[in-house]
């Protein structure tokens, strides 16, 4: 029982990157037997640029996320956790995304390319709620500026409401 989580860990890394790499090696195979058989007019250049980044992104996700043995078979290290959130979890997000614009290739034309500036965009718009989320976060602290101008005897937005409301009155002395 010794270490079960870092051997269920280690289990679980180690099919998500078998299932991974077969389901890439699926994708690629059918996408260059296509190109190349049914000899399109189509260049490599989109295939090699856009498909080109997921397979360094699998690459450091093989050696960030696959367990580690000693010679006798012990487990060394887990590996870090695959599932995890942040960056890992964004480049999840661009494999995936890559292989579905590589099926709609595969599908339709190369014009399914086009599919991948969907990755910059959404990358752009989490930039820019999590800087307006920031903004919004300093706002109490002095960084940005209230909606309401103070009110002059002191009173907060839910005083008022009580006061309006029947509630108890604020006495200050």
């Amino acid at each position: 029982m010794a270490q079960k989580a870092a051997k269920s860990l280690a289990a679980r890394n180690a099919s998500t990157l078998t299932r991974t790499h077969l389901i890439a090696l699926a994708l690629h195979t059918i996408y260059l037997v296509l190109h190349f058989t049914f000899n399109r007019p189509r260049s490599l250049k989109p295939y090699l640029l856009l498909a080109g980044p997921t397979l360094v992104i699998e690459f450091y996700l093989e050696r960030l996320g696959r367990p580690r043995y000693t010679d006798d078979g012990n487990l060394r290290t887990p590996g870090e956790d695959l599932g995890a959130t942040g960056l890992t979890e964004y480049m999840w997000d661009v494999v995936y995304w890559t292989w579905g614009c590589m099926a709609s290739v595969c599908l339709f034309n190369d014009r399914a390319w086009w599919l991948w500036i969907v990755v910059p965009l959404y990358s752009v718009w989490l930039a820019y709620t999590t800087f307006t989320g920031m903004k919004s976060g300093f706002a109490g602290m002095g960084g940005g500026r209230s909606e309401e101008p103070a009110v002059a005897g002191g009173e907060s937005k839910r005083q008022k409401k009580l006061e309006k409301r029947g509630g108890q009155k604020m006495q200050y002395r």
